[in-house]
């Protein structure tokens, strides 16, 4: 308890070999280290069972780790209540009192702590300017929009003025358009509320659109945690670099390696050849990952032009066709055991058309190839 006396008002958050265990045997949350900065907005994403959600309750105070600490603004809270740590967490649910209305709902957080009537109407009324609801102040919630119960419920938990506030997959119960909208709300509120928020979903997208760290957690691990940008457009590996989505993953046999080139064969494909990264310490025989983007993938033609300077060109028939708006999503059959995939601009796509069963060549610039771990 002495540590946690230490703690400043900053919502900095270390986790330090934090494991959770609940039968003695499985580990939930397995050894995580990882920093989150003040006033972040990181999201934790992942399977269901993976330990995101797990990791989430015991930052807030609802679960004990087995080992390990947790630091809120340099202080150990571990052991600590929610109210000592300053902490408040926004259910999945929202959990909205059904007979109270927005103001009141709003408020039921400080009337709990003994606040006046005065104060705590006085501090919901301000609340509810911030997240646009004022016009619902006497509403119920059974009147209200799901996107305005989720912003009650947002209102309700940053009253308090938590140094840290924890969102249990807060955008699942939505449709696809007040998804997109309420995204673009959490984040508004995180920058003019300024404190750290931590979001736990399994959506790939939503992780990408809000976070400015992406931690990407598998079986109680963290398999990469970084900048939005970095872990899209360089993951790791191949479960990174699947699971986030976007990424095509080639599999073979270094067949030679060439200063800063190495070339690797596919089972019954040609030979491709890729940029090594330095420090590499891959050698002939090995077998290695590669990612490439969808979008950097060039569909042509078998008798068009030649691919991209240097780059491969791989045959494949095409399986599927999905139009996406601005882009067309074509899946190929190049990679047997995986899904290969071309996002083609809308414009460049309606140019020349596939069909199911047409036989075309995928090729990308050289450079655009990445060796995973």
């Amino acid at each position: 308890m002495a540590s946690a006396q230490k703690a400043s008002g900053s919502g900095d958050i270390e986790l330090a070999g934090l494991c959770k265990s609940y039968d003695g045997v499985t580990n939930a949350v397995d050894g995580v280290n990882l920093k989150i900065p003040d006033g972040a907005y990181c999201c934790f994403l992942g399977p269901s069972g993976c330990g995101k959600t797990t990791i989430l309750r015991m930052i807030a105070g609802h679960e004990d780790p087995t080992a390990g600490e947790i630091l809120i603004g340099g202080g150990n809270v571990v052991g600590m209540a929610p109210v000592e740590r300053r902490t408040a967490m926004m259910f999945q649910s929202y959990a909205l009192f059904p007979h109270l209305n927005v103001r009141d709902n709003i408020a039921f957080a400080l009337r709990v702590r003994g606040q006046s009537k005065a104060e705590r109407l006085r501090a919901a009324d301000e609340m509810m300017e911030k997240v646009r609801l004022t016009e619902f102040a006497d509403r119920l919630p059974a009147h209200l929009s799901g996107g305005q119960q989720q912003r009650v419920a947002l209102a309700r938990a940053a009253i308090t003025g938590p140094r840290v506030l924890l969102l249990d997959e807060p955008l699942s119960a939505l449709d696809e358009q007040l998804r997109v909208q309420m995204r673009q709300e959490l984040r508004r509120m995180q920058r003019e509320l300024g404190i750290t928020f931590v979001h736990v979903t399994h959506t790939q997208l939503e992780a990408i659109a809000l976070a400015d760290v992406v931690v990407v957690m598998e079986r109680g691990r963290i398999k990469q945690a970084g900048a939005a940008r970095d872990v899209y457009a360089s993951p790791r590996d191949r479960y990174v670099a699947e699971f986030l989505g976007g990424q095509n993953v080639l599999s073979g046999k270094v067949e030679k390696v060439d200063g800063s080139r190495l070339l690797f064969a596919q089972p019954d494909r040609k030979s491709i050849e890729i940029p090594l990264p330095g420090g590499s310490d891959v050698g002939v025989g090995d077998r290695i990952d590669v990612a490439v983007r969808r979008d950097d993938i060039e569909l042509r033609r078998p008798e068009a032009a030649s691919p991209p300077a240097q780059g491969p060109g791989l045959p494949g028939r095409v399986l599927a066709i999905e139009y996406q708006g601005s882009f067309v999503k074509v899946m190929l059959d190049t990679v047997p055991e995986a899904d290969f995939v071309a996002y083609v601009p809308e414009r460049t796509y309606f140019r020349d058309p596939f069909s199911i069963g047409d036989v075309v060549v995928a090729s990308w610039a050289f450079d655009r190839a990445r060796l995973l771990a």
